[in-house]
């Protein structure tokens, strides 16, 4: 794998970003402009806060765009010292090629800690003359509320299935890959709207072949097929609780899946399920509980079991009727 497919197709430009119409728009307006207030750009992974801060330096910089702008991960660093020296150095420079200011793009904002975040607000009112601020944050909610009201706030959805397609499309044309029908759909299943986990999920099963199928993507995603999710589900309201057992066996050695992976496709199955809501709802609170007891550190195993044995539960209850 000589170059990860992520960084060699990232959009160079705002026109090229896809699936974040609005978003572009307002920012476009900001390049033209030459100007910019702090912004705030929160929302899912792989939705392209990262990707939209990179095009816009671009689109106002220019073939220079690197001199004017600056990454740092809050992940790394939190407390308030990373503030108080890097983010402060960098803040008070000058910005180059008679520019009015520079960009500093503070990727997962939502991690630093308190003292920190009330020592980046002092920062970014002290040096908003030369420098602008851009803070990506997956939940905006763990964000200071005197930052959040010094920015103009970007909410970034999941990326809809057609601009995903669209995506894959144009990066499968470049490697000269054929993607199956049924090999998109599962890269729409696996990715549930983060770019980044399509593309990576293409490279990886690129690897083994140039025509993508459904088989070789779940595989190599450590994803269960939706329908081997339903059957599992199925089984369970039979009311047969011993089949359901041996299915959930064969999934986990077959495709070596954690339990919370097991949990989250659950629940997006029984949506699809044809039962009643009332028993939908007792399903998914099920569902809840069992993720709560998995995050606290109970036994997956244990946990499960237990859930497929709640679901032959009420399987018995709805074959009475």
């Amino acid at each position: 794998m000589k170059e990860i497919w992520v960084e060699k197709y990232r959009p160079k430009t705002l026109g090229e970003v896809v699936g974040q119409d609005d978003i572009v728009e307002r920012l476009q307006s900001y390049a033209k402009a030459a100007n910019l207030p702090h912004l705030l750009f929160a929302g899912p992974a792989g939705t392209g806060k990262t990707t939209c801060a990179i095009a816009l330096a671009r689109d106002m910089y220019g073939p220079e765009w690197k001199q004017n702008y600056y990454e740092l991960n809050a992940s790394d660093e939190r407390g308030i010292d990373v503030v108080r020296s890097k983010i402060k150095e960098i803040a008070r420079i000058a910005p180059f090629g008679g520019t009015s200011f520079k960009i500093i793009f503070l990727d997962e904002a939502d991690n630093l800690t308190a003292d920190a975040q009330a020592a980046l607000r002092r920062t970014m009112e002290t040096y908003s003359k030369t420098s602008r601020f851009i803070l990506s944050a997956n939940y905006s909610s763990r964000l200071i509320e005197p930052i959040q009201s010094r920015t103009a706030v970007f909410r970034f959805r999941p990326l809809r299935p057609d601009a995903i397609r669209e995506y894959l499309g144009r990066v499968a044309k470049a490697e000269k890959l054929k993607i199956t029908d049924d090999g998109m759909d599962a890269l729409i299943y696996i990715a549930e709207g983060d770019m980044r986990r399509a593309v990576n999920s293409l490279q990886v099963a690129a690897a083994l072949g140039s025509t993508i199928d459904a088989d070789v993507l779940y595989k190599v995603a450590s994803t269960i097929k939706p329908e081997e999710v339903k059957q599992l589900i199925e089984k369970a309201l039979t009311g047969d609780f011993l089949r359901a057992r041996e299915v959930l066996d064969r999934l986990l050695i077959e495709y070596g899946v954690s339990g919370e992976d097991v949990l989250r496709q659950l629940h997006r199955s029984v949506f699809d399920m044809n039962v009643p809501d009332e028993y939908k709802v007792r399903l998914l609170d099920r569902i809840g509980e069992t993720d709560f007891r998995l995050i606290e550190g109970s036994n997956e195993r244990i946990q499960l079991e237990a859930l497929l044995a709640h679901f032959a539960l009420i399987g018995q209850e709805l074959n009475k009727k």
